[in-house]
């Protein structure tokens, strides 16, 4: 039997709700004056910048928020760049430091992409890609389908071919779906993403793929679903939202939302933690940034009439 799609005022309502926490606590996404002094853990402290960043533009894009999504997201980004990012610099900085890091790149592409400019980062950026360095880095076959599509997102020429790419990556051989364990489903899910551009494209993936996320994903939803895995939940959305004929499926995205705290707050797995709120933002910042892209996702795929029947 096919399962019923969510109501859009549901799939809307985690996001504003997502999109509401991650206002109040923005000043969690700052450096401290230790990561800064130190120079440790720099990198895995911009992520969820980026990560935020990607978010805005997926906001933006799909125009599906409301007045108050659209005022908060405005904020945030403009905190991200003038605040976090001391309006690029601190990306260019890392880029001096570590030349041959994709990280400048990946979460500079989507500030680009919303209009923020820092001809230094991309002159430094445009220095690493002319070494055989760049190009011979070993890294994730679905990170690397990141680093070429940020690469694109700026103008530049891809430094690989996306063919090659997809095909080295888990989902790309179309494995026994049985097999997929915790690791595996992340890299599915940013296969995905990165095939369709977060969301913006979902003929990017190619059709062979498409069916067979089709066929499976409903399983590993349920599945993730039953072990209360928030975070991988929320990703596998995202994931049925890019794909051309979503499901949307309302038992699951029922589901979620009950997961959710009044805050807007979601849990990476079972219940929301409590104590600290630097140390609690710090647990579950990422499943919430991922349940306001799977919301902006849902909402505009359950508005364009392009739901699976």
């Amino acid at each position: 039997m096919t399962a019923s799609a969510a109501p859009p005022a549901l799939l809307h309502a985690v996001g504003d709700r997502a999109l509401a926490w991650l206002d109040a606590n923005r000043e969690h996404f700052r450096l401290t004056d230790e990561d800064r002094a130190t120079g440790r853990g720099i990198v895995e402290r911009l992520k969820p910048v980026g990560e935020l960043a990607v978010n805005m533009r997926v906001l933006s894009r799909e125009g599906v928020a409301g007045s108050r999504q659209h005022e908060a997201s405005t904020r945030l980004l403009d905190f991200a760049w003038r605040d976090l990012l001391d309006g690029g610099n601190l990306l260019a900085e890392l880029q001096r430091q570590e030349p041959m890091s994709p990280v400048p790149l990946e979460i500079y592409a989507s500030l680009y992409e919303l209009g923020h400019r820092h001809p230094g980062l991309e002159a430094a950026i445009n220095l690493a890609r002319t070494t055989v360095s760049w190009q011979a880095l070993e890294m994730m076959p679905n990170r690397r389908l990141g680093v070429l599509n940020a690469e694109r997102k700026i103008g530049l020429m891809p430094s690989g071919d996306r063919e090659q790419a997809l095909a080295a990556t888990w989902l790309g051989r179309l494995p026994e779906p049985w097999t997929v364990q915790l690791h595996i489903a992340y890299h599915i899910t940013h296969t995905v993403f990165h095939l369709t551009d977060w969301g913006a494209d979902p003929d990017g993936i190619p059709p062979a793929v498409a069916d067979y996320l089709a066929r499976y994903l409903p399983a590993w939803l349920e599945d993730w679903a039953e072990l209360e895995h928030w975070d991988l939940v929320g990703e596998l959305l995202v994931v049925d939202a890019c794909l051309p004929r979503p499901t949307l499926d309302a038992d699951v995205w029922g589901r979620y939302a009950a997961a959710q705290g009044p805050d807007g707050a979601v849990p990476v797995q079972g219940k929301l933690p409590e104590g600290d709120p630097a140390t609690v933002f710090d647990e579950v910042h990422h499943p919430t940034l991922v349940a306001a892209f799977a919301s902006a996702m849902a909402t505009s795929r359950a508005l364009s009439a392009d739901v699976a029947a």
